[in-house]
């Protein structure tokens, strides 16, 4: 007897700003090899799941901008446009509470991680069915210190982790926590579901992986996608 599809979805947050980007555009509308970050980020997701739900959530302001992206590029993609809110956290909330299917699971994703590769995705997605949810981490290269009082001091970096998304959940588990109220020590949605006594687990992420902050990181992410595409 063949086994039902657990059901899949996506919340690509796009709520970002392009201050650090020295850019008057957002920085998941800026153009990287020819497209735009989010456009990169959304057809990641549409390859590996050809049937995964996905939500954007965007500032209300950029809605027809978007429209005319999708218009442009002509992206067929399957997609809603979900409004954010006045943070990251609203924005999640937003995106998850349009998710009409309580039984799944959903990837809540950085749009400007566009490097995410397939594999990243299906790791966090195996490891979210058997365990509840998935967090991807890398460890760092370098040494790590912490401030303390009076100074600072080392600590082994084999005990420290550099988080990534997307950071997988069961949809009602999820969705419960986040029916918590916004706190200043929710710096992701792990930490926001960690407050609602959920356990984490932790599984490899990806180097490449990087969340899209600097020009210098726009340049690194448009070497990367050119040797792929070249290696297709």
């Amino acid at each position: 007897m063949q086994q039902s599809r657990t059901n899949r979805f996506a919340v690509i947050v796009a709520g970002g700003s392009g201050k650090r980007m020295k850019s008057e555009l957002p920085k998941q509308f800026i153009k990287l090899t020819g497209r735009p970050v989010l456009l990169h980020t959304l057809y990641v997701f549409h390859e590996f799941d050809r049937e995964i739900k996905i939500i954007i959530v965007l500032h209300a302001d950029y809605f027809d901008l978007w429209e005319s992206i999708c218009e442009e590029y002509s992206c067929s993609v399957p997609h809603r446009v979900i409004k954010g809110g006045e943070s990251r956290f609203c924005s999640v909330k937003n995106g998850l509470e349009a998710i009409d299917n309580d039984d799944g699971l959903v990837a809540i994703h950085d749009a400007v991680r566009p490097l995410v590769n397939k594999q990243t995705i299906k790791r966090c997605f195996d490891n979210a069915m058997r365990y509840g949810n998935a967090l991807p981490a890398i460890s760092p290269n370098e040494s790590v210190r912490i401030t303390i009082a009076g100074g600072n001091k080392p600590i082994d970096r084999q005990n420290v982790f550099l988080v990534q998304t997307p950071q997988v959940f069961s949809v009602a588990r999820i969705k419960k926590a986040y029916a918590q109220k916004q706190r200043p020590d929710f710096t992701d949605d792990a930490t926001v579901f960690e407050a609602s006594g959920g356990k984490i687990n932790i599984v490899p992420g990806d180097l490449l992986n990087i969340k899209l902050t600097t020009p210098v990181d726009m340049e690194f992410a448009g070497i990367v996608l050119k040797q792929r595409k070249r290696k297709e």
